[in-house]
């Protein structure tokens, strides 16, 4: 033993090393001083005689007394809680209050008090024998009267077992809270604005084919990019999407988002086939969540990961949603199932199990035929603790896949969706914009002055002040031509193109993001006369660019003649009012119809099945 060097008297510690179950002791505290929502849990599991410090003992006694309160239970807050008691010295002093706010326990102190408790248990069978032993050897000793120790030490046993076993008697009675407890309680975190929430269970609904996957896409998308979802906060976080239906056609959605919104789909996780959740491996899912701890799971759809279960039987469905409530507990993430909704009404498919236990429900529904006049509509079925809030609109883009074509040579396409509630909302009827809106689609020309454009309101039963004239005439004259494409419901950030098949277009060169008359579709565009027309001298005054009196010309003193609007918009004898007009039974279209490019009026909209029958 040569080799080996002796530590110093001043080098050893001579308490020797402490024993495993001191540390976790102070990760109890320090964890339920950080976490006191675990506090509960804890309190069911252990008393303040499990701690073998006495220190221990009273620093849970004043956490304890601090909960209850509804107090805060941080470090300061128990030293002065202790400080009032007059047993700060005993229990350590303020470093060492400071030293078990150092033991946060991994926010798990309900694990670490199963070893606490575990380890009281072992203290208490070692008393019992040393009482025995001492009972037995003492001078006045008699056989069996040690006996009664052992009573006393099951039943004590038997208590404790009841209440760490789920007794409805001991554990209820730890778990129950007062009044002023209930403001520990963590409040629900939004992940997307009011609609969903972490820690919670929420689903889309809609019928086969109304783009509830489009719109769970986009959801997920916008969450692992960190993005506002069309107006609404979102939280940053991993996503896992479960692809149990329909996984074949999932990267042409995310290309498509991709490409739409010029980044990549970051955060966000596919399993391509479905695990179900009656199964074996519905467990090893929840393990890995855990493990991954995402913000959100979706789950698409609830048929494919129940395979089997009979939907109309709230007991077996019951169990499905138990199971999916296991994947929420573990990973107190959004667990976000799809699902369909039965032929008739906008209820979920099946028993109406699933429902109760929902946060948030959310439908969805479509209308329209193609991507041009398609408008998806979400509206908020169920929301357990917020109000309901409006519904949400959207329309489709088409987006050409980059590089990807079919075998005719036709582009490879997929959609996104575009918010209706925030690209296509109209100006407030009466504002300068409103009027100046209804005069480019009556097709009045942009360069028309207040006097004029005063004549042109009357006309056309426009209500006016005389205040509002000038703006509207520099508003028009602003953009420069007639029929923007957004006053006629077509901007640039909204729908796709309402005449895809015709030609495009060069964008104008000086990047104003206003479109000329070299750029608009054919049936929008302005014409001008090609012979100049002679100017008329009269004995008035002219203006620059003026041809004659009443007429307005441009720079070269050539009259600008009115745009001629399209065919397409007008309807037999109303060649020249260009009022657009339904395909169909001929009224002219207006309000929303119009301006979101309907070609039809609703009453005519094969959509809402009163399509009239044009030979009737």
């Amino acid at each position: 033993m040569e080799n080996v060097r002796r530590l110093t008297n001043d080098q050893a510690d001579p308490r020797g090393p402490e024993p495993e179950y001191i540390d976790a002791e102070r990760d109890v505290l320090g964890g339920c001083m950080h976490h006191p929502r675990h506090i509960p849990g804890v309190r069911a599991t252990l008393t303040g005689g499990d701690f073998s410090q006495p220190a221990h003992e009273l620093v849970w006694d004043a956490l304890l007394h601090l909960y209850d309160n509804g107090q805060p239970t941080t470090p300061l807050a128990i030293r002065i809680e202790l400080e009032k008691r007059k047993h700060l010295t005993r229990a350590g002093g303020t470093s060492y209050i400071t030293r078990l706010a150092d033991h946060a326990g991994g926010g798990e102190p309900e694990y670490f008090a199963e070893q606490v408790r575990a380890q009281a248990d072992l203290r208490r069978e070692a008393d019992l024998g040393r009482r025995i032993v001492q009972r037995a050897t003492a001078p006045d000793a008699e056989p069996g009267g040690a006996v009664t120790f052992i009573d006393d030490y099951l039943q004590l046993q038997a208590e404790r077992a009841a209440g760490r076993s789920g007794d409805p008697v001991d554990r209820m009675l730890a778990e129950l809270l007062d009044a002023s407890s209930l403001d520990n309680m963590p409040a629900l975190e939004p992940l997307v604005g009011d609609l969903l929430h972490l820690d919670s269970l929420a689903r889309i609904i809609g019928p086969s084919g109304h783009m509830k996957s489009f719109v769970t896409i986009d959801i997920a998308g916008h969450v692992g990019t960190g993005m506002k979802w069309h107006g609404q906060h979102v939280k940053q976080g991993t996503v896992v999407y479960l692809v149990a239906e329909g996984a074949r056609g999932i990267r042409k959605r995310v290309r498509a988002w991709e490409k739409h919104y010029g980044l990549k789909m970051d955060n966000v996780l596919f399993l391509p086939r479905p695990v179900q959740t009656r199964g074996d491996e519905w467990d090893t899912l929840i393990e890995a969540m855990r493990r991954l701890e995402p913000a959100l799971i979706v789950i698409d759809t609830q048929a494919r990961v129940s395979v089997g279960v009979e939907e109309n039987s709230n007991t077996e469905l019951g169990i499905v949603v138990e199971r999916i409530e296991d994947l929420r507990r573990a990973t107190a993430a959004c667990v976000l199932v799809v699902h369909h909704t039965g032929h008739i009404g906008e209820h979920g498919r099946g028993a109406s199990a699933a429902k109760g236990a929902l946060q948030s429900e959310l439908h969805v529904s479509k209308k329209g035929d193609n991507a041009r006049n398609v408008i998806v509509t979400m509206k908020v079925g169920k929301q357990k603790d917020d109000e309901q809030g409006a519904d949400l609109q959207f329309g489709l883009k088409v987006v050409d896949l980059d590089g990807e074509a079919k075998a005719d040579g036709s582009p490879v396409t997929s959609v996104v969706l575009k918010s209706l509630d925030l690209s296509d909302r109209g100006p407030l009827p009466g504002t300068a914009e409103w009027i100046a809106q209804q005069l480019d689609q009556a097709g009045v020309p942009a360069a028309y002055g207040r006097e004029r454009l005063r004549s042109e309101c009357v006309q056309r039963g426009i209500a006016v002040r005389n205040d509002l004239l000038a703006d509207v005439a520099r508003i028009r004259k602003a953009r420069g031509q007639v029929g923007d494409r957004s006053d006629l419901g077509f901007s640039q950030t909204h729908l796709v193109d309402p005449h895809p098949d015709r030609p495009t277009h060069p964008t104008n060169p000086d990047n104003t993001g206003q479109d000329t008359p070299s750029n608009l579709s054919p049936d929008l565009s302005p014409t001008k006369t090609t012979q100049p027309v002679p100017k008329i001298r009269t004995g008035t005054k002219e203006t620059p660019g003026q041809t004659c009196p009443g007429q307005v010309g441009d720079s070269t003193g050539q009259a600008v003649e009115p745009p001629v609007p399209s065919p397409l918009l007008l309807g037999e004898g109303q060649v020249g009012q260009p009022t657009p007009l339904c395909t169909v039974c001929h009224d002219p279209l207006h309000g929303y119809r119009l301006n979101r490019g309907y070609d039809t009026c609703i009453g005519c909209d094969p959509t809402t099945g009163s399509h009239p029958n044009p030979a009737a």
